[in-house]
């Protein structure tokens, strides 16, 4: 069948905005349109393509069967456009430019030496790089706004249809500041509930990895906690209080390593989920994505032989 041409790029944009909002109404903002000319919009789609797009309720949208197979192809298609478009705009040909998903579990230690690695080789690439949750990244991922997403995301719902590539286990670890009360406490195992507790957010990959910790070694929670994605502050916050970190062990090896923060030792450790690059087979990899998909591999094996910067 040959594609209709009137297909507009709007109809795309529109089409895109929903599914990544899950909301006419968030997408509306987004767009800085009215729901009415969104509704038409997407209503005119729907016609051209002769299929239902949308499940409307009043929770929101959801992609229905030909929604999903649809995305694999749209936002490809207009990130593609979108990087030609740029490419030439002005008659100066732009840097290429990397679009990379960061997981705070390789945000401290694993992606900087990536970074460091690809400029050395490509002085003229641009790194942008965007963290948040699995689900997030992964929904960008899925309709082209990102090359590649990095991290602990196979337990997420959200990376069905994606392609994920292994590049070496990381296990969760329990962090305290040195000095720590519980560090001369010959039951500090057992009353760690009396220190506040640094987890990460509810309902995200790394959040199962840190609970199911705490069932293995039989350990009580705290009530008292600060649940958060961001490294930074969690060290911070850590080092500056009497809290308990429920960390990633790459995003804290540099701490333990200088003395600034200290190991419980549990007896044994979480035995780890898998980091790894994740891609949308839909849309080819760009050059960038190639070269940095390559520098993942060679630092993931450095890290799986125990090799670490």
């Amino acid at each position: 069948m040959n594609i209709d041409t009137r297909i507009k790029f709007r109809h795309l944009l529109c089409f895109l905005e929903v599914a990544r909002q899950g909301s006419l109404a968030r997408a509306c903002d987004k767009l800085a349109i009215s729901q009415p000319a969104l509704s038409k919009t997407l209503k005119e789609l729907e016609t051209l393509l002769d299929s239902t797009l949308f499940e409307r309720s009043k929770k929101g949208t959801t992609l229905t069967e030909a929604g999903v197979a649809f995305l694999r192809y749209a936002g490809p298609s207009v990130q593609s456009l979108r990087e030609g478009v740029n490419s030439l705009r002005s008659g100066v040909h732009e840097p290429i430019t990397l679009q990379l998903g960061v997981l705070s579990t390789v945000e401290s230690l694993l992606v900087p030496e990536v970074v460091c690695r690809l400029h050395q080789r490509h002085p003229a690439l641009v790194v942008k790089i965007v963290t948040g949750a699995s689900a997030h990244l992964l929904a960008q991922l899925r309709v082209g706004e990102l090359d590649l997403v990095v991290g602990r995301m196979t337990d997420s719902p959200a990376i069905l249809g994606l392609a994920f590539e292994h590049l070496y286990s990381e296990s969760m670890t329990l962090v305290v500041r040195t000095g720590h009360p519980v560090l001369a406490d010959p039951q500090g195992q057992h009353n760690l509930q009396d220190y506040p507790l640094v987890l990460p957010s509810a309902g995200t990959t790394i959040r199962k990895f840190a609970d199911s910790l705490f069932v293995q070694h039989g350990i009580t929670p705290s009530r008292q906690r600060l649940e958060t994605l961001s490294v930074a502050l969690s060290r911070r916050y850590v080092q500056s209080s009497q809290a308990i970190w429920v960390a990633p062990l790459d995003a804290v090896r540099q701490d333990l390593r200088q003395g600034d923060l200290v190991e419980l030792d549990l007896g044994m450790r979480e035995p780890g989920g898998s980091v790894g690059l994740c891609s949308n087979p839909a849309l080819p990899l760009t050059s960038a994505a190639q070269w940095c998909a390559q520098v993942l591999r060679e630092v993931g094996e450095e890290y799986r032989g125990g090799h670490y910067p």
